[in-house]
C-alpha cells in the first residue's frame, strides 16, 4: 500500500505509525515544509519538501489572515502533489494533520485516494478555553467572528476526510457531527518501557548542581511557560510552597515564547512577567530553588521526571500533553487542575490529585500536604503508571490500534 503522510512539523504525531507501517512492508513517503532540502530521518522514507511562493497580504482583513496563511501552504503542497502525480505517484491513503491548510487539496489531486486526519482540536467561542480564564477576557466579541473563519479549515476538511483520527475523548467531543462519528479516539501512544521509573536516576543543572530522588523535586513542564498552561498559576502558589518546604526545589521546563493563546501587549515574555510579579515576594534563598532549565532534550526530561517528587501539571480546556502521561507512565505523583481534558487521564485520588486551576492557595496546600505524605504518594505514583500502561501504552495498545485504524480505512 502506498501511503502519503502530510505534516507541516513531520513526522509530528506519526512519529510511532510510520516505522510501524514501513516495517509491515508499505511504501510510506512524507511530505514537509522546508526552503531546504531534507534529509529522510528514516532509510527507506521518501520526503518530498515543499514551501510557499508568497506570503500573506498586507492589510488583509484580520479576520482572514489565518485562512490566507492556511490557503497559501494548501496552494504549496498542491503543486507539489500535481509534480508528484505527474511522474506517475498516486498513493491509496493520505495521512495528513490538516492544521495547518496543507491538506485541503488531496481529493482535487488525487480523487479516489483515502484521506485520514488528524482531529486536535475544533475551536469553540464558549466552553472550552476561549474566555475560560478571567484574567484574559476576549478582548471583543470580534474573537468569536475570527474562530469562525479559523474553524472553517475544519468545516472544509470533514468534506474531504473518509476518516479522523483523536488523541483523547475529550479532544473527539469537540468536533461537530456529521463527522464526529468518522473519528476514531487512539492516543499517540508513549513508550512505558522507557518511561519508568529508575530509582538510581539524578538530574544536573547548567550550574553542576545535580539531584536524585533524595531530594524533594518539584517538576512543572511546558512547552513554553505561558497561561495556557497555568504557568501563572503555578508561580502564584509558590511563596507558600517555598516557605513551607524549605528543601524543595522547584524545576520548570519551558520556552520563553508562545505556544497557544496571545502573546503578552507588553515586551516582556509571559515567563518574564509572573516571575517578576513573584520576585518580591521571595527571598533570595527562595528564589534560589527556583530554577528554569529552558528547552531540553529527550533523555534529560526522562531523567527530570525520574527524580521527580511531585509533577504540577495545570491546563485550560485544551489539548492534553504528552509530559502528563510520560509523567504517568514514569510514576510520578501528579497534581493537577480539574479542568476536562484531565478526566480520562486522573480519577481524583486514584491516578493524581486534581484541584481548582484558579485556586492558588489549594494548589499550594495540596503540594504541601502531598510532600508530606510519602505513602500516598506512592499509591498514586504506581495507580498512575499502571493506568498509562494499561490506556496510553505504545506496543501493546495504541500502535496496534493505530495499525487497525489504518487498514480499516482502505479497506485491507
Amino acid at each position: 500500500m502506498k501511503i502519503l503522510f502530510i505534516h507541516q512539523n513531520f513526522p509530528g504525531q506519526f512519529k510511532h505509525l510510520v516505522p510501524a507501517l514501513m516495517a509491515m512492508g508499505h511504501d510510506v513517503s512524507a511530505t514537509i515544509m522546508s526552503p531546504k532540502p531534507v534529509k529522510s530521518p528514516l532509510p527507506g522514507l521518501k520526503i518530498f519538501g515543499y514551501y510557499p511562493k508568497r506570503f500573506s497580504t498586507p492589510n488583509i482583513h484580520p479576520w482572514l489572515v489565518d485562512m490566507e496563511a492556511k490557503t497559501i501552504r494548501a496552494e504549496a503542497i498542491f503543486h507539489l502533489m500535481m509534480q508528484m502525480k505527474a511522474h506517475g505517484y498516486t498513493p491509496d491513503l493520505v495521512i495528513a494533520h490538516p492544521g495547518w491548510g496543507e491538506s485541503l487539496f488531496v481529493k482535487t489531486v488525487w480523487p479516489q485516494t483515502k484521506l485520514a486526519i488528524y482531529c486536535e482540536f475544533f475551536y469553540r467561542a464558549e466552553g472550552q478555553d476561549m474566555g475560560f480564564d478571567p484574567e484574559f477576557p476576549r478582548s471583543s466579541i470580534d474573537d468569536e467572528c475570527r474562530l469562525t473563519f479559523k474553524n472553517n479549515n475544519n468545516y472544509l476538511h470533514f468534506d474531504l476526510a473518509d476518516a479522523g483520527l483523536s488523541p483523547t475523548h475529550w479532544q473527539k467531543s469537540t468536533f461537530p457531527e456529521p463527522f464526529a462519528h468518522k473519528i476514531s479516539v487512539i492516543h499517540d501512544g508513549i513508550d512505558t518501557n522507557v518511561l519508568c521509573p529508575n530509582p538510581q536516576a539524578s538530574f544536573a543543572l547548567d550550574d553542576g548542581r545535580r539531584f536524585s530522588r533524595d531530594d524533594e523535586v518539584i517538576t512543572f513542564v511546558n512547552r513554553n511557560l505561558e497561561p495556557y498552561r497555568g504557568y501563572h498559576i503555578f508561580m502564584r502558589a509558590l511563596p507558600k510552597i517555598l516557605s513551607e518546604r524549605p528543601n524543595a526545589q522547584v524545576i520548570m521546563v519551558g520556552g520563553d515564547d508562545v505556544s497557544y493563546g496571545a502573546r503578552p501587549k507588553e515586551s516582556r515574555s509571559w515567563k518574564q512577567i509572573y516571575l517578576d510579579e513573584l520576585t518580591p515576594q521571595l527571598s533570595a534563598e527562595q528564589l534560589a530553588r527556583i530554577h528554569f532549565v529552558g528547552k531540553i532534550d529527550y533523555p534529560r526530561f526522562i531523567s527530570l521526571l525520574q527524580v521527580s517528587r511531585l509533577h504540577v501539571y495545570l491546563t485550560y480546556p485544551f489539548v492534553l500533553s504528552w509530559s502528563l502521561l510520560e509523567a504517568m507512565s514514569i510514576e510520578c505523583t501528579i497534581l493537577a487542575s480539574d479542568t476536562q481534558p484531565l478526566h480520562e487521564a486522573i480519577i481524583d485520588n486514584q491516578t493524581g490529585v486534581l484541584v481548582d486551576f484558579f485556586d492558588v492557595e489549594a494548589l499550594a496546600n495540596k503540594t504541601i500536604e502531598l510532600l508530606n505524605d510519602p505513602e500516598t504518594r506512592t499509591r498514586l505514583g504506581k495507580a498512575a503508571r499502571e493506568f498509562a500502561i494499561k490506556h496510553y501504552d505504545l506496543k501493546t495498545q495504541c500502535l496496534p490500534q493505530q495499525l487497525a485504524w489504518v487498514q480499516n480505512i482502505v479497506g485491507n
